[in-house]
């Protein structure tokens, strides 16, 4: 019985299982045969390969999510072409989706379903500064480690901010319906507070165990995201505290000036709300009709993508109802005009004149610069003018160590005019994520790098001489920061390599697969050259590897390039019957076979002197470099053929009945 090998994409990606299905692409649990890791593999079905939308969508999502290095979100490795088909190749996390335990345990508790958000709003304030909207923030894009880390997955549709979008239909509403904002449903542009929207959405589900909104078809879904308010969550579950909901309310508000500014702002009232301090938020009150609203929107996770129509009822707008109102109103128009206007001048005078401090108005100060100060400092200084201070944290980046607990930022600006007791916001750099520095000690440098790179630190190397033979080219044998230690993400990890006068031994690759090869030369220290030579093989597979330029046990420098030799495999017997010696000979000799000949007696007089039979005969596969002999028909009882030296030691053979030498 044989089996069949597992599929190998790129010539490095060999398929083990499938693990996911999304609506374009599957995913699988593969394996990284040159680095020896796990990884996931995302392939674009077959039948979207010749759609250019969806190819295009397929590489835009390759290139924004490679440029995204964070600790909350999926990494991205590679991407490329394999038999016609794209594929995308992913960093593997061994984790539950957030849609699972929704649906086991919720639901969660509301520090834990704070915390889960904290991280998720991380990952996409980090994507957002690097210009890229996810677009479609649900419980199944979110991944849950044993260790409870939170990695945020599947770019699929995410776009980058300010680019021309040459890919989606103009339109079409890319997302799922049940966590799309308002402006998604209504074929709006989108920007980072769209993922705030839907972060509060999958916010909502955890809390309660079901989504705002919900319906029979998308077209359903998307009229309530436009036009109704979501249900009281406390209605649905009054263990959630008043403050939770309070930022559930203003993440999901309709309108996006009115919801949280970024994804940010939103995860510092998250961590204030999980460490017990006063949250910010401000959700806005329930909306009024504004009226009949069309939406365009597609279900991008049915088979239907079609573009649809939907008319929300608006029965009579907000200026009839006011019409109806005035008409109902017994007031002469006049005196209701005038005494508003009597109230308004009241209105303007008192508060004018408490502006100046009187009527016991408060008095007026310039705001002070706070900025570069100490969080102390500035909260002193701004104390001492009468005003309130209103802190936020964000997370300083490797480049902004020295200016941890100083004030980044402050609002309102310097020298404005303010009353004593006014709110001023302001900014304070806080520590940046740490993460736990990897072994990379005893491991080849690429290896190490690649390592490094993926745990979020920034490699450098630095070569020093071989004192011994025992300390091997190309591999690291010591790193700074040591391993197992904290650091800021971002941290410079300086690399300690061998090099200098101690050679580096070519090992023994024959036989070896090619990609296996390249791994064990690179092992040693060698790099491998991208172009090889082929030779005829007797033992050797076809395309596996014979040897290598230079041989393997040679001495060499570190960082040579070694030559690959691949076998092109065994040959078939030329056909020569009929042919003279001289032209049998030479079919031989190109088709990598060496030769004898040999006299067959008896031959009728049409054949003597030409080829009568070869042994193996015509069309046997044999090794490269199998001796073939050459039957020449000959009268009977001819003699043995004569032959004579050349200069240069070659021979020259003349057959009795035939005017044709062989050379040998």
């Amino acid at each position: 019985m044989t089996t069949t090998p597992s599929p190998v994409y790129g010539g490095r990606y060999e398929l083990r299982n499938q693990i996911a299905r999304g609506g374009t692409a599957q995913v699988y649990l593969a394996r990284d045969l040159l680095l020896d890791r796990p990884v996931a593999l995302k392939v674009l079905f077959p039948e979207l390969s010749s759609d250019h939308s969806f190819v295009e969508r397929f590489r835009r999502e390759a290139q924004a999510a490679a440029n995204l290095m964070h600790p909350n979100i999926v990494q991205v490795f590679d991407w490329g072409e394999s038999d016609r088909t794209y594929f995308i190749v992913m960093e593997y996390v061994d984790g539950e989706p957030l849609s699972s335990i929704i649906r086991t345990e919720a639901p969660l508790g509301d520090r834990q379903a704070a915390s889960v958000a904290s991280d998720i709003a991380k990952a996409l304030s980090y994507a957002h500064r690097h210009g890229v909207v996810h677009r479609d923030i649900k419980p199944g894009n979110v991944l849950i480690t044993a260790d409870g880390q939170v990695k945020v997955t599947d770019f699929g549709i995410a776009r980058a901010i300010g680019v021309d979008e040459q890919v989606t239909q103009t339109g079409l509403v890319m997302g799922t319906a049940t966590y799309f904002s308002p402006e998604q449903a209504q074929g709006l542009a989108v920007d980072a507070r769209s993922d705030v929207y839907a972060l509060g959405v999958v916010l909502f589900e955890m809390l309660t165990g079901r989504p705002p909104f919900s319906g029979e078809t998308p077209v359903a879904i998307a009229y309530q995201h436009v036009r109704e308010q979501p249900p009281s969550l406390r209605s649905l579950n009054p263990a959630v505290p008043a403050a939770l909901e309070a930022i559930v309310l203003q993440a999901m508000a309709k309108l996006p000036a009115e919801r949280y500014v970024s994804a940010d702002e939103m995860k510092s009232d998250l961590d204030r709300f999980v460490h017990g301090q006063t949250v910010l938020a401000n959700p806005p009150r329930g909306a009024d009709d504004t009226g009949p609203v069309t939406t365009m929107l597609a279900a991008s996770d049915g088979p239907d993508t079609t573009a649809v129509a939907v008319a929300a009822p608006g029965g009579r707008g907000r200026g009839e109802r006011d019409r109806e109102r005035r008409e109902r109103s017994t007031t002469p128009w006049w005196l209701a005009g005038g005494l508003m206007l009597l109230a308004a001048i009241g209105l303007v005078a008192y508060f004018g004149g408490r502006s100046l401090g009187y009527f016991g108005g408060k008095s007026s100060v310039a705001v002070a610069r706070v900025v570069g100060q100490s969080e102390a400092a500035a909260t002193s200084a701004l104390d001492q003018q009468g005003l309130r201070v209103s802190p936020t944290t964000v997370q300083a980046g490797i480049a902004q160590l020295a200016k941890v607990g100083t004030v980044k930022s402050q609002s309102p600006a310097p020298a404005t005019e303010l009353h004593t007791g006014d709110v001023v916001h302001i900014v304070v750099w806080g520590n940046p994520p740490r993460a736990t520095v990897p072994k990379v000690t005893g491991v080849s440098l690429s290896s190490a790098e690649s390592e490094l790179t993926n745990a979020s630190f920034v490699p450098t190397v630095r070569y020093v001489k071989a004192t011994n033979a025992s300390e091997r080219q190309g591999f690291v044998y010591r790193q700074s920061p040591g391993a197992a230690s904290l650091r800021p993400v971002g941290t410079t990890v300086t690399l300690y390599a061998v090099s200098g006068s101690v050679f580096a031994i070519v090992p023994p690759v024959s036989g070896d697969s090619v990609s296996a090869a390249t791994v064990a030369l690179i092992n040693a220290g060698f790099k491998v050259s991208d172009k090889q030579h082929s030779e005829l093989s007797a033992t050797v597979t076809v395309g596996d590897v014979i040897g290598t330029s230079p041989a393997a046990g040679q001495r060499d420098t570190p960082g040579t390039t070694v030559t690959l030799v691949v076998s092109k495999g065994s040959v078939s017997v030329p056909y020569v019957i009929g042919y003279t010696p001289a032209a049998a000979g030479e079919a031989m000799t190109q088709n990598g076979l060496t030769f004898r000949t040999a006299l067959q007696e008896n031959a009728p007089p049409s054949e003597v002197g030409l080829v009568v039979q070869t042994g193996p005969t015509a069309g046997t596969t044999v090794a490269s470099g199998r001796q073939i002999v050459i039957y020449i028909g000959a009268e009977n009882g001819s003699t043995t053929p004569t032959t004579t030296t050349l200069p240069g030691g070659s021979t020259t053979t003349t057959f009795p009945g035939s005017a044709s030498p062989v050379q040998g």
